[in-house]
């Protein structure tokens, strides 16, 4: 693949082909936004090279920016000094950490000799900065040329590891018999595993520094975040896809690269990958961390009374492992299963290892809930300041932001917690502090308080439970407070001590160890109906053992501990009382209802991100309608409409290998409108079998049929078995149906796929009337064609051929975003209907009230909540008819069955590369003839 440099507007940007020119206007927009540190929606069309035009548009202005503040910071230290004396502001290509303004203001009055002495000292200080900084990145790059070219230094380190390994090995076996030595002449101890049940002393409310965080790299100076691009998407396929790319790419041999994952995706150490949970996985990950940090202090102190058991480190969590991991990964572009792989090799943990190669890259690749949730993105050791943020697939991203910081738990979760917690209080009482047994004491009185405002007891089994007021009830956050009689604690010191003690951790392994397994004994009375009631919570686990599980047994995949989601749901608590609802969902027993935190204004999450980043992009395939983001996300969030650019280009196809149609009636001239109310009377999917028929006899290969919901699909899959029009489509085409459950969406594919191919074989030999009628409906219905319309039953004649598959999908399901349907796979996409939400749901009447009194409306426009259903709907269209159409010779016809598409405002919602080519078809004669026609020609070898 040969590079071509592409000179657009005087700058240059690399590319592995000659691109077309909407990649050209792509990158050069893309390219101003982030130079002027503005705000971007970028649409491009599945197909044109979105992916390829990021990389190169955005790896093109950051290595401009790089050498420009090379040379300024060449330019200072070759002169000394900052000219900023006669008011010129200092360049912006200096790091963040390098700006700092000399001409601040002064107190009024003060003599000019302070203000020059003050001014030449902060020049100095900088000037000594960039000097610093220089050193590093020199540094920095012979390390990394080292490694590139020397082998021998990878594997001398690896066998120095292994050395020491062996020798601590050695040390750890001695240590522990002595301390088995020592132990018989001590009192009574308590049971194996116990201490680390077992919280320790919590100091303070306040916030603690930095220093006294466990999840950071205590290990060494913390190195500069050098400027960088954050790419994120949805899934970790998607980073995958994107860092292939990236190594396609001319920029792929010299980009510094980061894949981040969470430590379910990175972790190598398989006695900690089977604990399954994620949360589980990340409890187990800090207390290795915890053990290795207490190690040295405890090996200094001398036992006084007793000797602890000594807790597991983790043996691939090392300082010199993680640095040579962090140096090999910042040497060639690596996805995450690259980086596992280079973890194995060198016995480092890859998630620690991608974090701490962080500041050191120039493109970091991130799932979204890293980026988007604060928490996490600390953790991650994520700085945003001065750098800049591209988010792709950012279709869903209102959606994404709400699902992320919204939280749901069910009665018995609420239950489960308050029994486990109040056994762990009564057990250990004695041996905890004060502090933790008043924050011990506040958590039981807010679960048994959650159980009461459901209506239940905690003091009863909540699947036995019956309410006497069942339905679905909205409080603001403050009134729900006060509802449940918690409005007098300080959720925010409740939920800090959370996250420090890590009380679930420590929950969960106290109810692992006797909640299901522990049999009644003379010592542990209480234990035995603790494990009763959690049995009677849990009836599909069964009791199997009465000894505590050994360590290293086979274990399957747990739930996480419930007092874990509840911790999400208080964290949810604090937001502000405007900016959520909370939903009480009282069902028949306590166990089926719940309480959920509802986020009606995302942009509050958002705003953090636009106010700290230089520049942002927001990059889709279909982003249309985007007043979505402009209203609910940016201005919501502070962002000026200046600072919005918006940039949308067309398809790379020409304009005649796509056919949009409306079709507003069908064969029997039924008119076609998919309400609620009509949608399932038996004449309307009957004529909807009788279009699919039609269509089925003249589109070659695959048809991709969606239905707005699962429940619909099956009403009309019965009612066509029952009406014989199933038997009537099957004899042109293969009927698959969309599953319901994940794991079965691959292989249906499959078939549907060698279904497709082996009929266009077959066809390929035979005669050239491929995508016509059959003959023998041709001559007995050609005068009602030229009339207009098309006689119904003609497809079930016995004459016809198979042509290939029917696949049957649904909008928002597992085939309407991320599968592809080139070519052969999807010539026709048919949506049925409108797939408006459900209008009743409370969450989206509480959203829809919300932006009605929060937005404001423009003249002649529908009210905001009117327009977010619009939009919702419009949005999931646009994501299932993008599944056709995938590169440049693609050609598929497009069928929107519904009159109400036809409307101007509803049209203005489409793609604009299919709404400047939407024909509005009254009746189905003309349609079924444009249809014919474009198949015809476009089957037709060239």
């Amino acid at each position: 693949m040969a590079n071509k440099t592409q000179e657009v507007g005087g700058i240059h940007f690399p590319f592995p082909f000659t691109p077309y020119s909407i990649q050209k206007d792509f990158m050069a927009e893309l390219y101003q936004v982030l130079e002027a540190g503005k705000i971007g929606i970028f649409e491009s069309p599945t197909g044109t090279g979105k992916s390829l035009s990021l990389i190169c548009g955005a790896l093109s202005w950051l290595r401009d920016f790089e050498q420009k503040k090379h040379q300024e910071e060449a330019r200072l230290l070759e002169t000394g000094t900052v000219p900023l004396s006669d008011g010129q502001e200092q360049s912006p290509s200096l790091s963040s950490s390098c700006k700092e303004t000399p001409d601040t203001l002064r107190p009024v009055g003060e003599p000019d000799w302070v203000t020059q002495f003050v001014q030449k000292k902060e020049e100095r200080d900088l000037v000594d900065r960039l000097k610093e900084e220089q050193v590093r990145r020199k540094k920095r790059e012979e390390r990394l040329q080292q490694i590139r070219h020397n082998a021998q230094l990878k594997y001398a380190a690896k066998r120095m590891r292994q050395e020491e390994e062996e020798m601590e090995r050695v040390l750890r076996l001695s240590r522990e018999a002595l301390a088995a030595g020592a132990a018989a002449e001590l009192p009574e101890q308590p049971a194996c595993g116990e201490e680390d049940l077992v919280l320790a002393e919590y100091e303070s409310d306040e916030e603690k520094g930095a220093a006294g965080r466990v999840d950071q790299d205590e290990d060494g100076p913390e190195e500069e975040h050098v400027t960088k691009i954050y790419y994120c998407s949805r899934t970790h396929s998607q980073l995958a896809q994107f860092v292939h790319e990236v190594q396609r790419s001319p920029f792929g041999k010299d980009t510094r690269l980061v894949s981040l994952g969470s430590r379910q995706n990175l972790c190598i150490n398989e006695d900690v990958k089977t604990l399954g949970s994620a949360q589980l996985i990340n409890d187990r990950c800090m207390e290795m961390q915890r053990s290795k940090h207490e190690k040295s202090r405890a090996e200094e102190e001398k036992p006084k009374r007793r000797k602890q058991e000594r807790r597991a480190t983790c043996p691939f969590y090392g300082y010199e492992q993680l640095q040579l991991l962090r140096d090999q990964v910042l040497v060639g572009v690596k996805d995450i299963e690259q980086l596992v792989a280079l973890g194995k090799e060198a016995r480092a943990c890859p998630y620690y290892g991608s974090r701490s190669a962080i500041p050191a890259a120039q493109l970091v690749v991130l799932p979204y809930q890293m980026l988007l949730h604060a928490a996490t993105r600390q953790a991650a050791g994520i700085r945003l300041q001065g750098q800049v943020v591209l988010i792709d697939e950012a279709h869903n991203l209102i959606d994404t932001l709400t699902g992320i910081h919204s939280a749901e738990v069910s009665g018995s979760q609420l239950c489960q917690a308050h029994s486990q917690l109040l056994q762990y209080m009564e057990r250990y009482g004695k041996r905890l502090k004060a502090k933790n047994l008043m924050y011990i004491k506040q958590i039981l009185y807010l679960l048994e308080k959650f159980v009461t405002v459901l209506g239940g007891n905690t003091k009863q089994n909540p699947n036995t439970q019956s309410l006497s007021q069942t339905g679905t009830e909205l409080k603001t956050i403050n009134d729900f407070l006060f509802e449940s009689q918690i409005d007098n604690i300080n959720l925010f010191k409740v939920q800090r001590y959370c996250e420090r003690s890590m009380v679930s951790r420590k929950l969960f392994g106290f109810t692992e160890r006797y909640g299901t397994v522990l049999a009644p004994s003379r010592e542990q009375p209480k234990l035995a109906g603790f494990q009763h009631f959690l049995q009677s919570l849990q009836p599909t686990v069964t009791q199997t053992s009465v000894t505590p599980v050994e360590e290293g047994e086979a274990r399957v995949p747990r739930l996480a501990s419930p007092l874990m989601h509840i911790e999400s749901f208080l964290a949810a608590l604090t937001t502000a009382n405007q900016d959520g609802r909370v939903i009480l969902s009282r069902q028949g027993s306590l166990s089926q209802s719940s309480l959920k935190f509802l986020l009606l204004n995302p942009a509050v999450h958002f705003a953090q991100v636009v106010k700290e980043c230089r520049a942002v992009v927001i990059a889709g395939g279909t982003m249309q309608p985007v007043s979505d983001f402009r209203e609910q996300l940016l201005a919501c969030a502070g962002v000026e409409a200046e600072r919005v650019v918006e940039f949308s280009c067309g398809h790379v196809i020409p304009p005649d290998n796509i056919l949009p149609l409306v079709i507003c009636s069908g064969p029997s001239s039924q008119q076609l409108e998919f309400t609620y109310q009509k949608r399932e009377l038996p004449q309307m999917m009957d004529e909807t079998g009788r279009i699919l028929c039609n269509l089925c006899t003249v589109v070659p290969g695959g048809v991709v049929c969606f239905f707005p919901s699962y429940e619909y699909q099956r009403q009309v899959y019965a009612h066509w078995d029952k009406s014989g029009l199933l038997a009537r489509l099957a004899v042109k085409k293969k009927i698959f149906q969309e599953p319901k459950r994940a794991n079965q969406v691959e292989q249906v594919l499959m078939e549907y796929s060698r279904c497709i191919k082996v009929r266009n074989n077959s066809e390929a030999s035979g005669p050239e009337n491929r995508g016509q009628l059959p003959v023998s409906c041709v001559a007995s219905k050609l005068w009602l064609h030229n009339l207009g319309w098309y006689f119904p039953q003609c497809c079930g004649q016995a004459g016809g051929t198979v042509t290939g598959a029917l696949l049957l999908s649904v909008v928002g399901g597992k085939m309407s975003e991320g599968i592809n349907f080139s070519d052969n796979l999807g010539r026709c996409v048919v949506m049925v209907g409108m797939p408006y939400p459900n209008i009743k749901s409370p969450e989206l009447q509480e959203k829809m009230a919300y932006l009605d009194q929060t937005l404001p409306r423009g003249p002649g426009q529908p009210p905001p909540g009117k327009a977010l259903v619009e939009n919702l709907c419009m949005k999931a269209v646009n994501q299932s008819i993008g599944r056709a159409i995938r590169h440049q010779k693609d050609f598929a016809s497009i069928v929107l069955l519904d009159q109400r598409y036809a409307r101007p405002p509803i049209l203005g919602k489409l793609p604009a590369w299919i709404r400047d080519r939407v024909e509005v078809k009254a009746t189905f004669g003309p349609a079924f003839a444009a249809m014919r026609k474009f198949h015809r020609e476009k089957s037709v070898p060239s």
